[in-house]
């Protein structure tokens, strides 16, 4: 299946929930590559790559968060250039 990219903005209680944490624990078990990190705005920046099926997942996942979170909206851009980045990381 060839490969895609997603770049994220999660909005809502996001931040200080362990969401970064969350969202590297599911990218790793659906097999994706990419990095997560906080904005300055509160909102939460991800980028996913790996095939649809398993970003669609992710993206799934991410919606519900972590216990303590409170996911209000992700936007989603799928016109990102692809650029194979290996494992997934948390960014600072």
């Amino acid at each position: 299946m060839p490969s895609s990219r997603a770049h994220l903005h999660i909005e809502g209680r996001v931040q200080g929930v362990f969401y970064r944490a969350f969202t590297r624990n599911v990218a790793i078990k659906l097999g994706l590559s990419g990095w997560v990190r906080n904005l300055y705005d509160g909102r939460v920046e991800a980028v996913l790559e790996g095939d649809v099926p398993s970003i669609e997942q992710a993206v799934g996942e991410l919606r519900k968060g972590p216990p303590e979170s409170k996911v209000t909206d992700i936007s989603l851009d799928w016109n990102e250039p692809f650029e194979s980045l290996r494992g997934f990381e948390i960014r600072y």
